[in-house]
């Protein structure tokens, strides 16, 4: 064997390993400072939620959100990165409205918060998909589109005169349905007495 592999490791070669390690431990074992294991999950949390940290309160043209989330989110009436089935379903109703309305989808969405907004006040509220798929069927019985909002405003003033969700919608198709096949022009809501558009007073 050769003399070389057995000559023993110098005692100051030993001490500076020893050193080197102890160092390496100390290091592992440093406690954290305070508020560094705190402070790391708050930084994760704002950049996951920063996107959802403020909902609109209407949407406007240029508005990035989609729709269907948007009215979700309000609904809930707090961000959510994930609305599930109740985007889901609004997004159905908004592709049914969007065969039965002028409006745009956005314009759509606005004035079902509104007209959601108008009857919780009132003590009635309504789920908002509900009032999407409601008031689609009534438009679906005429032969053209119809004005979304002024849907709206027929069906929250009889809603106001007493008649229940399904009383409301029944008299709002047969009214609709009349104006459909041409029998009579469409008659403003019970107890409305604006004008409708175009009309000149």
């Amino acid at each position: 064997m050769s003399p070389t592999c057995m000559t023993p490791t110098r005692p100051r070669a030993r001490i500076t390993i020893v050193l080197c390690l102890a160092a390496g431990l100390a290091a592992c074992d440093k406690p954290e400072e305070p508020g560094e294991a705190a402070r790391a999950p708050e930084e994760q949390t704002v950049v996951a939620t920063k996107s959802d940290a403020d909902i609109p309160t209407w949407l406007s043209p240029t508005d990035p959100m989609e729709p269907a989330r948007w009215l979700a989110r309000r609904e809930l009436g707090r961000p959510a990165p994930e609305v599930g089935s109740g985007a889901d379903h609004l997004r159905h109703s908004l592709a049914r409205a969007r065969e039965a309305f002028i409006e745009d989808p956005r314009m759509v969405a606005n004035r079902t918060v509104q007209l959601g907004q108008m009857l919780a006040e009132a003590g009635t509220p309504e789920p908002y998909a509900d009032l999407l798929d409601g008031l689609a069927a009534v438009a679906a019985v005429t032969a053209r589109k119809q004005l979304y909002g002024e849907l709206c405003q027929q069906y929250y003033n009889t809603r106001r005169q007493g008649a229940d969700r399904a009383t409301t919608l029944a008299r709002l198709t047969e009214r609709y349905s009349a104006q459909g096949s041409g029998d009579i022009k469409a008659a403003p809501a019970p107890g409305d007495t604006s004008p409708a558009p175009g009309d000149a007073r």
